[in-house]
């Protein structure tokens, strides 16, 4: 029982500190690292196509090794349900970053962005591609 608590915790603190608290924050580990910055719209709590991008896509170990060498990941996520509220600067970061690349509010839009914020590739909708070639894709 200890083992699987400690396997827990350790996956919990990995996986926090492997998330960016902000799109700048962001951009700046991109460059520091010469890497490439996924941003991707969701609505975690409402938008299906966004929820399975992250199970079927993000969250996979494939996807993963490739992002921990190549991506810096922001999630720009928009919850509707009041549990799930991010604190009012992520908010308004999400909202500015929305302006600027998502105009028309569609969800899932993902983005592979360079450092100075110019977007190389765009998915409108969950992506098409097995996981191997979303990553192949994202190579190119």
């Amino acid at each position: 029982m200890k083992k699987i608590f400690l396997i827990v915790l350790l996956f919990a603190l990995s996986f926090t500190f492997g998330q960016q608290k902000s799109f700048t924050s962001s951009v700046e580990t991109a460059k520091t690292e010469n890497k490439k910055v996924l941003l991707y719209f969701s609505g975690s709590d409402w938008c299906a196509p966004c929820v399975k991008f992250k199970k079927f896509i993000v969250n996979t170990p494939e996807f993963q090794t490739f992002a921990t060498a190549n991506l810096v990941i922001y999630n720009a996520d928009f919850p509707r349900l009041s549990k799930n509220k991010l604190a009012k600067e992520v908010e308004k970061e999400n909202e500015t970053l929305a302006d600027k690349y998502n105009s028309k509010g569609i969800f899932p839009l993902i983005l592979l962005l360079d450092t100075e914020g110019n977007v190389l590739k765009k998915w409108e909708e969950f992506p098409k591609e097995t996981v191997e070639e979303f990553i192949g894709k994202l190579k190119e």
